[in-house]
């Protein structure tokens, strides 16, 4: 495992490209699963997507404070009611705004394994996978600030 290093959205253009479909979990991937989880950590992340650490891959990684999630190429099949909560990013360092998401998803995807799953998320989790597979499409959570409540912690 190894820290990779985190695009900024202020010099990276890879933040807005959208990531590839991943044909075949081998071992580079695996290993890209590994290094995102490790550099989501050690950042204090809740959330990690490749594009994020330069990689055009539909590949994201998540813990919600219940365990760790790696999922390869992730689609949102469902998405349920609303919520708006305040959102940061580790490509967008000391800015915060509300964002309006879904209350709950169910994502489908591949696991490490290669396996097809689908999970639930509601809450913190269903606004990380939001947030998390928008980076795949080249999407930033200040696309999606509610006007007048970006927060520069930078500023103040």
């Amino acid at each position: 495992m190894a820290l990779r290093n985190i695009m900024n959205y202020q010099t990276d253009d890879i933040l807005r490209k959208k990531a590839r479909v991943v044909e075949k979990v081998d071992g580079r991937i695996l290993t890209l699963l590994e290094d995102m989880a490790e550099t989501m950590y050690d950042a204090n992340g809740a959330g990690l997507a490749a594009p994020q650490v330069g990689v055009l891959r539909r590949v994201i990684v998540i813990d919600d404070g219940t365990g760790l999630i790696k999922l390869i190429n992730p689609v949102i099949v469902k998405a349920i009611g609303e919520q708006q909560e305040i959102e940061g990013c580790l490509s967008i360092p000391g800015i915060y705004g509300l964002v309006k998401r879904s209350e709950k998803v169910i994502v489908r995807a591949l696991n490490e394994h290669g396996q097809s799953v689908e999970l639930e998320g509601s809450g913190l989790l269903a606004q990380a996978f939001c947030h998390e597979i928008d980076h795949l499409n080249g999407i930033l959570f200040i696309d999606k600030i509610i006007p007048g409540t970006i927060i520069n912690q930078k500023q103040e």
